[in-house]
């Protein structure tokens, strides 16, 4: 197994396509997984064609991505990105709990009222406390479980020209994990991850996606972000 190598669960979606196109433009091996393995074909060549057809500084020379169905697409790599509707999450995690061997996890689910019809500026509540908690119980208990990556413009991260300003609070009991998954935060142009502190805060940083979406709406913006003040530039 590549041990540079993402996968990218749900890399079909906004969130989880612009990461793929984000990771691979920076020299990064990114699978995309599908619960329909050709959709997954499908992004993957269209994320290679937007990646060539860019006339871009820092494009790395070889592109890297592949799209396979779910359960392969997390079995090809040491970190497993799920980027999927709330009311997907519990279910996709349950089919590829076997294949997370030896990875760790990246739970960027938000659980928005809008996924059941209501409004997307409130949370639904979960059981657990946050999706990312919920992720925690589904997968085996020895796959660190990061959440992470909730507060970023999925527009943003799908237009190569645009520039990034945001920091990505990262959650987790692992310490590890977390130190793989820095440099490949760094990686990313404008992104600086920041430590926000034990799995349980995710159930803070979730609720911040329908904060920036009510800040979105009433200064008629599309993508606020968040920064933490006071921090070094780099960490």
């Amino acid at each position: 197994m590549d041990e540079r190598k993402i996968a990218v669960i749900g890399g079909t979606g906004d969130l989880g396509f612009g990461l793929v196109v984000r990771w691979a433009r920076a020299g990064v091996p990114v699978v995309i997984g599908s619960r329909d393995e050709k959709k997954a074909q499908d992004a993957a060549e269209r994320a290679r064609n937007l990646l060539h057809s860019a006339v871009l500084p820092g494009l790395a020379p070889n592109v890297q991505i592949a799209g396979f169905e779910n359960v392969r697409a997390a079995a090809e790599a040491p970190v497993v990105v799920l980027a999927v509707p709330f009311p997907a999450q519990a279910g996709i995690l349950k089919s590829i709990r076997g294949s997370l061997q030896d990875a760790m996890l990246v739970d960027t689910t938000v659980p928005l009222a809008v996924a059941v019809g209501g409004r997307p500026t409130r949370v639904l509540g979960v059981w657990q406390g946050s999706a990312a908690e919920q992720a925690r119980e589904l997968v085996p208990a020895n796959i660190p479980v990061l959440a992470a990556f909730h507060n970023l413009s999925a527009e943003l991260l799908q237009d190569l020209a645009a520039p990034l300003d945001c920091d990505v609070l990262i959650c987790g009991d692992d310490e590890p994990a977390k130190q793989t998954l820095f440099p490949l935060v760094n990686l990313i142009p404008g992104l600086r991850p920041v430590d926000a502190g034990p799995l349980e805060m995710a159930r803070v940083t979730e609720a911040l996606t329908a904060l920036l979406i009510s800040v979105n709406r009433r200064y008629r913006v599309q993508h606020s972000g968040i920064r933490i003040t006071g921090l070094d530039s780099e960490l």
